[in-house]
């Protein structure tokens, strides 16, 4: 694509990945995504911020072209998706000077092999003129790495917040508009990505909350021309507030845990618990992710293998402590064959979540009706608990854009 005119000296340019499916070697990308960069022209110099993944910086060198002169390359993140093309742009501008954050500056070096002395530190707050136009740069540490920092253009409204705000979408708009897959987008984006940094994110909004915006540009996906709804939907994510809303997450060898499983999702629709199941040899951890934001509760059930839990069990929840949701609730049920150790010790070896654990129901074989009604009680106690809590159902939640 060409580059595309935000306002008068403020320019998109980058690349739309429409092809791209897998991130990090973990995270699923179902819509693609997108790497964007930024050109601000003022009267006096011109600065572009951030760059594209390294296999696209062809087309970001043809989008410049025409442009004669860059004397500021902003970094606001070292991650290579918007890093990656940094020692080609320093190349074909030798005078542009590279901005970063004090953290961001041994990772550039250490990363990309960069000179030092191309790169200049800013402060928190600090300002740079460029004639007409000027960049303030505000440090907004784990959005998602430690040396994160956003931009600020006061003259024009637009904060420019790299990862923070963004969404891996591949998309011919420019602008967000009311588009609710983009809400989406942004929250299978928020749950892979900053929810491990919750509480710091929420520390974040409130930093950037009070400036008068008209677009937020994102490195990742549309920009949004109604940024207010994008901020209400992160305070959102990033309150304390669950829902009546329970995961089960699963895997079943010979069809036992299966018939628990659905069991007990049928004895909490009952008693009016939301919920979704997922079996997890064919699981959109994504999908998985973004469920994780708003359930009170997660069941994890599993047969044992060799005496432990399923290996495939122990990854998915190995993933959802990284990931750090606000549970409240955890509840263990399963089946064994031969022989097994004791519940307790499956407990054990399976990643510790944060949250109440209610129950733990095993059994051999096939589940009998001292299992079903254990499982009832679980049931019933999943919705005890939930009926305590303050509801907020994810349906309540959505947020126009």
């Amino acid at each position: 694509m060409k580059r595309r005119v935000i306002c008068a000296g403020v320019e998109w340019l980058g690349v739309v990945d429409w092809n791209r499916r897998l991130f990090d070697a973990l995270i699923p990308l179902p819509d693609g995504t997108s790497y964007n960069a930024y050109l601000v022209r003022g009267t006096e110099k011109t600065a572009l911020l951030d760059t594209v993944d390294p296999p696209m910086t062809d087309q970001l060198l043809r989008q410049l072209e025409d442009v004669p002169r860059i004397d500021y390359l902003v970094s606001h993140h070292a991650e290579q998706d918007h890093s990656g093309a940094i020692p080609t742009i320093l190349r074909k501008y030798p005078e542009a000077q590279l901005l970063c954050s004090p953290k961001a500056k041994p990772l550039l070096v250490d990363h990309l092999d960069l000179p030092p002395e191309r790169i200049l530190t800013v402060e928190d707050g600090q300002e740079l003129s460029l004639g007409g136009k000027t960049l303030r740069f505000l440090h907004t540490p784990w959005v998602h790495w430690p040396e994160t920092m956003c931009t600020y253009l006061p003259e024009d409204q637009i904060l420019f917040s790299c990862d923070f705000f963004g969404s891996h979408l591949a998309t011919s708009q420019l602008y967000a508009g009311e588009d609710p897959e983009v809400l989406q987008a942004a929250k299978r984006y928020y749950a892979e990505i900053m929810m491990p940094f919750r509480k710091i994110v929420a520390k974040n909004i409130e930093k950037v909350r009070p400036l008068e915006l008209k677009y937020i540009a994102p490195s990742h996906g549309p920009i949004y021309d109604r940024p207010g709804q994008i901020i209400a939907a992160y305070q959102q994510w990033v309150s304390d507030r669950v829902s009546n809303f329970a995961l089960v997450l699963y895997v079943s060898m010979h069809g036992s845990t299966e018939l628990m499983v659905n069991y007990l999702v049928a004895a909490l629709a009952d008693r009016g618990v939301r919920v979704q199941k997922y079996e997890l040899s064919s699981t959109d951890i994504g999908k998985l992710a973004m469920d994780l934001v708003d359930a009170a509760t997660l069941v994890v059930g599993t047969p044992t293998v060799h005496g432990g839990p399923h290996p495939v069990v122990f990854a998915a929840t190995n993933l959802a402590k990284a990931l750090r949701p606000k549970l409240k609730y955890v509840a263990i049920i399963g089946s064994y064959g031969w022989g097994g150790k004791e519940p307790e010790q499956i407990r054990e070896l399976i990643p510790n979540l944060q949250g109440e654990l209610l129950d733990t129901v095993f059994c051999k074989g096939l589940p009998r009706q001292e299992t079903f009604s254990a499982l009832d009680g679980l049931a019933e106690r999943i919705a005890q608990k939930h009926a305590a809590l303050q509801d907020v159902s994810p349906q309540k939640e959505h947020v126009r854009l």
